[in-house]
């Protein structure tokens, strides 16, 4: 048996862009004129949750709980209103196909880890159809950090699997899946990797 585990925004979904401006904007919308970081890349925990308690850290916010769910809500909601107003978020070519076949293998099991809140990974694979029946989801909701969150998606499936594969779009994926000791298929155009799962 062997564990298949997809990050979705840049690996399944072409949704980075409007995620990056979503994240933006929400945290606008709930903590007004913030000071943010020249780089995602400048925050240690690279997620939904992680990078905003750092932004929170950056501006003295003190009530991390209160402002953390209010800027996931914030982001959630805005997600949905896309979607409702464009449709499904486009999907790279054959993704879906591709994760629906493993889904109904014998010889494996997949999950996903994302590093995004768990609303809104949900409503974004359930508009473009992804299997989700009986396949874990694991976010920023569940941990901060990537490794943290891939960690926990393999820990929703079963044990003894022969080999775990990981599939992500970013640096911080590659580096997660090798602290982790999981093999790791690179997609999209930052890593040199696959552009399609045709």
């Amino acid at each position: 048996m062997h564990a298949v585990i997809f990050d979705i925004d840049g690996t399944l979904l072409h949704s980075n862009e409007l995620d990056n401006q979503t994240y933006i904007a929400a945290i606008r919308e709930v903590l007004g004129p913030v000071k943010l970081r020249e780089s995602w890349t400048h925050y240690t925990n690279i997620s939904g949750s992680g990078t905003l308690l750092e932004i929170l850290a950056d501006n003295g916010i003190h009530e991390t709980e209160p402002a953390l769910r209010a800027v996931e809500d914030a982001f959630v909601a805005r997600i949905a209103s896309h979607i409702d107003s464009n449709g499904p978020i486009p999907a790279l070519p054959g993704a879906q196909q591709f994760v629906t076949r493993l889904a109904q293998s014998s010889e494996h099991r997949i999950a996903y880890a994302t590093a995004g809140w768990f609303g809104a990974a949900r409503l974004k694979l359930l508009a473009s159809e992804f299997p989700l029946d009986a396949v874990p989801l694991a976010s920023c909701n569940h941990h901060i950090a990537k490794a943290g969150i891939m960690r926990h998606a393999l820990s929703q499936l079963a044990t003894g699997f022969e080999s775990v594969t990981y599939y992500g779009d970013g640096a911080w994926d590659k580096a997660a899946a090798a602290s982790l000791g999981w093999a790791f298929v690179a997609v999209g155009e930052k890593l040199n990797g696959l552009r399609r799962f045709e």
